[in-house]
């Protein structure tokens, strides 16, 4: 696996995508979560040291009718700056003539950052001819967007193929594929997997794949009142995939012929209403009245996952246990993370699985308190399913 270790970017112009499809203020449009950014820092601080300057490739956000200025990758430069100590330039488009231009322009020691990708439609349709515009750009290329490497879009798996010895990975992307693979090939036992989030059906692949490896599955979020009900408890109005009731059994069956221990909470914090506001009471899992839903994980099933956790030598996890964004049914995603944070300080290996995960241990200031954290929710996802990512396998070729 190539990496930038492996080169020296002396005199070179080089193209590298990122993942700066950061969070903004809806008013001011400051960056208001900068974990991404500050991430790439190191890769971009060794190509300058080495005396390369770089031109930066990235998207940000989903705009679907073109250019919006609220989706503008200008938004990132103040932060980037601060981060970087440099003053990037910025072309207004990314294969017009202001990019093209600037890019022949640059010097060592200078960033230029091009506008969002995704203003362009053949971004995201991998399209070959807008892949060919950007890589005459620079003269080097390097991968480092984790995040956005299991799509199949012209910067991340298309642009490589004009780079046949010029390309390599970023360290955020070696880190995580580095720590994907500690969790999957070299777990030290016990592993756990706590596993959250609405819906079985977005999880059935990962959760197949873990269970050839790991000892406990605990699962949290909506897609417990799914299993629950499988198992002839009443969950109330929980969220629930009426048709994947069969696909939860034989996700329970499977686990108990592999001797892997699946818990589902025994209690929920439940509410008459999707809503802070709402009337909150505790039951049973298995028994909430018509009327009300299952909003988080309840105090006893807190401490039993939180026992599992402490006592594992390796954890990943991916999903909150419940709706942590509302403050009312945010304790048992805290509770689990500072667990993790337990074990991971009683040597234990944690991996949060992006996403979700990701915003949770940063709301609850634990970011540093893991092993790893990584960038990319679905990309991480797919990895651990077992799928090629294109943006991995352009560069391995």
């Amino acid at each position: 696996m190539k990496t930038i270790d492996d080169f020296n970017f002396s005199g070179k112009k080089v193209l590298i995508r990122v993942d700066f499809n950061v969070p903004l203020d809806k008013t001011t449009f400051e960056v208001t979560d900068d974990t991404r950014i500050r991430a790439a820092i190191p890769t971009l601080k060794k190509i300058l040291n080495d005396g390369g300057s770089i031109i930066i490739m990235s998207h940000l956000g989903r705009p679907k009718e073109g250019p919006a200025d609220k989706y503008s990758l200008k938004h990132t430069l103040t932060k980037l700056s601060q981060l970087s100590g440099k003053a990037p330039k910025f072309a207004s488009d990314c294969i017009g003539a202001e990019a093209v231009q600037q890019a022949a322009d640059l010097k060592a020691g200078e960033i230029l950052v091009l506008e969002n990708l995704r203003f362009c439609k053949e971004e995201e349709k991998g399209d070959e001819a807008f892949a060919q515009k950007l890589a005459k750009l620079g003269n080097f290329y390097v991968n480092d967007a984790f995040g956005t490497a299991h799509r199949a879009h012209a910067s991340t798996a298309i642009i490589a193929k004009f780079f046949p010895t010029a390309k390599c990975f970023g360290y955020v992307m070696a880190n995580e594929i580095a720590n994907a693979e500690k969790v999957m090939l070299k777990a030290e036992k016990p592993f756990t997997a706590v596993m959250g989030g609405a819906k079985v059906s977005d999880k059935i692949l990962i959760i197949e794949q873990l269970m050839k490896k790991v000892d406990h599955l605990i699962i949290g979020g909506g897609m417990t009142y799914t299993f629950v009900k499988a198992m002839g408890g009443s969950i109330g109005s929980s969220l629930c995939e009426e048709d994947k009731l069969d696909l939860a059994k034989e996700i329970l069956t499977k686990a108990a012929a592999l001797g892997v221990k699946i818990h589902l909470p025994v209690d929920s914090i439940i509410a008459d209403a999707f809503s802070n506001d709402a009337a909150v009471a505790t039951a049973n899992s298995n028994n909430i009245q018509q009327g009300w839903m299952g909003l988080d994980i309840g105090e006893k099933a807190v401490g039993e996952y939180s026992d599992i956790i402490k006592q594992s030598k390796t954890i990943l996890w991916n999903g909150p246990m419940g709706v942590f964004e509302m403050s009312k049914f945010e304790k048992g995603t805290k509770k689990v993370a500072e667990a993790i944070a337990e074990a991971t300080s009683n040597g234990a290996f944690s991996l949060i699985g992006g996403g979700d995960s990701a915003a949770a241990v940063s709301k609850f200031n634990m970011t540093d308190k893991v092993s790893y954290v990584s960038t990319g929710g679905g990309a991480l996802l797919e990895y651990f399913e077992g799928k090629k990512l294109p943006g991995i396998e352009a560069i391995l070729q």
